[in-house]
């Protein structure tokens, strides 16, 4: 989901601005913007490292894992994933984002204010701990506005509509992959309190939560393909259609789930990257060796491998569904 996030908040950020009628590098610069906010809340997972630490080496590679996401719960989608921590935040960070040398220290000033008074409401609210994890939030923001406000020719009002976006479409991903986010935090939220189940069979709920992550990287597939004046479908590959093969795993492999999916989730990636990268070389390709690869081939690789992922997923589907259940 950390990469959904992201190219969610990217592509309607890019689509709307190229629907307004801005340049398209630019459409896709503020996409970028969004999206890079759209990430900061996931900030909170750096205290699982303290889960990490804990762990022992003769524990287990899995066991790695699971030190390190039973310590992000402890933090994990609380002050981050806030509407109204990102009503508050969104305008401080845009204020970073001042280049006028008459009003950076008066904006700065009020920025730090801004994001410090929500780190004090952390702390009243429910300790340091999370007093820190708003901190980190902070930070994380601050510095995202810093660099955009540097590198990209945008008012500070363009950035902060850019971060309220990202950070308003952040939480409602996270509602079919776990533990629903304080999408109110500080407040009680009145609905919404409960993850959302797709399905009451474990594994076509993972399947549904996967379908849609995989839908979000077509639309910001499908808005890239608008910005560049590039079609969708001629940049897939026909390997694309050796993922369908990956339904024969839902014959021989556990059926995954939410609690466990590293094995489902890793390998369906693998087959996928293996069908976009791994192609027959041409005498084109050996001639040119030593160059950097093409916009276009880089895309092409990129959507044979999401095609592919999306092929695998179907066919697991419909193999689990229709012969695993059954049986």
């Amino acid at each position: 989901m950390f990469i959904g996030h992201a190219l969610l908040a990217f592509a309607v950020a890019a689509l709307v601005a190229d629907r307004r009628g801005w340049d398209r590098r630019r459409a896709a610069a503020i996409g970028v913007v969004a999206g890079a906010f759209a990430t900061v809340p996931d900030v909170d997972v750096a205290y699982a490292l303290v889960g990490l630490a804990e762990w022992q080496l003769e524990d287990g590679a899995l066991a790695a894992s699971t030190a390190f996401w039973d310590a992000s719960r402890t933090v994990h989608r609380s002050v981050t994933h806030s509407l109204l921590v990102g009503a508050i935040a969104a305008p401080a960070f845009g204020l970073f984002a001042v280049r006028d040398p008459d009003r950076v220290r008066l904006a700065r000033t009020v920025a730090v204010g801004l994001l410090a008074s929500l780190a004090a409401l952390s702390f009243v609210a429910d300790g340091p701990l999370i007093a820190l994890v708003a901190g980190l939030f902070a930070v994380s923001g601050a510095l995202v506005a810093a660099v955009a406000a540097r590198s990209l020719p945008f008012s500070a009002s363009s950035i902060a509509l850019a971060a309220l976006w990202g950070l308003w479409s952040h939480p409602w991903g996270d509602f079919v992959t776990g533990a629903p986010p304080d999408w109110l935090y500080p407040l009680e939220a009145p609905a919404l309190t409960a993850r959302i189940t797709l399905h009451p069979d474990p594994t076509l709920h993972l399947l549904g939560a996967f379908a849609i992550e995989l839908a979000v990287v077509w639309f910001a597939i499908a808005v890239v393909c608008r910005l560049t004046d590039r079609s969708v479908v001629a940049s897939v590959d026909r390997r694309a259609a050796i993922g369908a093969t990956y339904g024969l795993v839902a014959l021989a492999a556990t059926p995954p789930t939410l609690a466990v999916s590293y094995h489902f989730v890793f390998s369906v990636l693998g087959v996928g990257l293996l069908c976009g990268a791994v192609r027959a070389p041409t005498p084109l390709d050996r001639s040119t060796a030593a160059a950097l690869p093409s916009p276009d081939a880089v895309l092409e690789v990129a959507h044979t491998a999401v095609a592919a992922v999306a092929a695998a997923i179907a066919a697991y589907g419909a193999v689990y569904l229709f012969v695993v259940v059954p049986t």
